[in-house]
Formats: structure tokens, sequence, C-alpha cells
């Protein structure tokens, strides 16, 4: 379960996302306002990071692009920091490009390992949590393969755009427009 704070965020993510997806060596697209698609959480087991995958509309692409949000830099990860923003509960907060971070790579293996879903997600108000219907849904197919134990999991950056996907071990997910789904991530598979 996300609890989400009513809380005012400075650079908003998108904001954040703007400015480092243009120097980003897989992205081919223009550099643009991202406008938010949808989004989706994971938990993390232990409770210290934030675990946010977002569907960014950029140009004339769809661009997904999973971030964490941590208390503290994240040590050996400088290349992977997509920036810092002032969350006004939580306060100074470190932002990561997800598959650099070893806390949504272990989430997201064991989510399409076990066919999970995203976290649901509580609005935290002055009167108590209030849920919070999601604008995407994924799910991981579980065990339909042999995951390649030297691999960790792919983020397909670019949804729809892997016709010739090399595993069965993947996260799909669905949101508005969306119905059919889509390819999000995968685990390599054995060879064998």
């Amino acid at each position: 379960m996300a609890i989400i704070h009513q809380a005012s965020i400075t650079p908003t993510k998108a904001e954040l996302v703007a400015a480092w997806l243009p120097d980003q060596p897989w992205y081919d697209g223009p550099a643009a306002e991202p406008r938010p698609v949808g989004a989706y959480r994971f938990d993390d087991p232990a409770g210290e990071v934030g675990i946010e995958a977002h569907l960014f509309e950029v140009g004339d692409r769809q661009v997904h692009v999973p971030l964490t949000y941590r208390a503290a830099a994240l040590e050996g990860a400088q290349d992977a920091l997509v920036g810092t923003m002032e969350h006004s509960v939580l306060g100074t907060r470190w932002v990561y490009d997800g598959p650099a971070d070893p806390v949504f790579r272990a989430e997201l293996t064991r989510v399409i390992l076990e066919a999970g879903t995203q976290v649901e997600m509580f609005v935290q108000t002055p009167d108590g949590p209030v849920r919070r219907e999601p604008n995407m849904t994924v799910r991981g197919s579980g065990t339909a393969g042999t995951p390649d134990p030297a691999a960790g999991p792919v983020v397909v950056r670019y949804p729809g755009r892997t016709p010739d996907l090399p595993s069965r071990l993947t996260l799909t997910g669905t949101w508005e427009g969306q119905d059919e789904p889509v390819v999000l991530a995968y685990l390599p598979e054995a060879a064998g």
C-alpha cells in the first residue's frame, strides 16, 4: 500500500524528467514538456524507497520512466540521478532512474515472477487515508519461463515497440486509451 501525501513538490516530476530525458542515450524524441499519461507504484519491503513508474507523452511518443525517491543519495548511482526535489512533507528527495536502483529492480522482478500488480494507493487527508483509483494498471506474467539468473529486468522505454519480445516473463500495463495490455518490462529468459 502506498501512502501519498498532499504536498507540494518542487520541481515537479514532469519538470525533472523534462530536464533529464534529452541527455539519455536511449531517448530518441524531442526536447518537449512531458505530459503525464499514467503511473503505478510498487512498495519497498523496507519502507525506505518510494517506487513509482510514469508513462509520459512526449511529442508524438509515450515514454515509460520508472523513478525511485530516496531520503539520501544512493551510493555509486550518480549517473542514474534524475535530480533532487523538495517535498513539503518528506523534505529533500533524491530521484533516480528506476532501472539503476536495486530496490526497483528487485520489486519489478518479484512482481513479474509472482504475477503481481501495482500496490493500492491512498492519499493521506486530515480525515485519514482515502483510496485513490489507479490511472494505470500493471500485472506480472508469473513464471511463464525460466529467468536468466545472470540478467536483471529490462524496462521497455517505449511501450508498444517490442514486436519480437525475447521473453515470456513480462510486466504488462493498460491505461486510458490503451485497453490491450502492452509490455512495460521483462526478464530475459535462460538459454536452453
